[in-house]
């Protein structure tokens, strides 16, 4: 990943309603949840929650598929893999298997 595609991404989870409707989203997996489902969990109005997933969806966190009345939101996985990757590819000299919280106690500068 480049520094500009993930920009983007920083900027899309970088609202708190946001950050918790991708966890959210994360959490309950390829199941994903429909709009109104995401509505009541995280007590946000629908039309403020519908800006937001489009902010999500915009920057590629969040797909929505067409159920009958509905729009099912799901958390794009493996964008989110790319991401942890691009922020962990360089820690501890290159060798992120060392970045570990076991290598961290031994005396490694993580």
């Amino acid at each position: 990943m480049e520094k500009n595609t993930a920009l983007p991404i920083f900027e899309a989870l970088s609202s708190g309603i946001r950050l918790d409707v991708f966890r959210l989203l994360v959490r309950v997996g390829p199941a994903g949840m429909v709009a109104g489902e995401l509505s009541a969990a995280l007590d946000v109005p629908p039309t403020n929650l519908s800006f937001h997933l489009k902010t999500l969806t915009h920057a590629g966190l969040v797909s929505a598929e067409q159920e009958g009345r509905f729009q099912r939101y799901r958390a794009n996985m493996a964008l989110m893999r790319e991401l942890i990757a691009y922020l962990t590819e360089e820690c501890c000299g290159g060798m992120p298997e060392l970045c570990g919280v076991d290598a961290c106690a031994s005396g490694l500068n993580c």
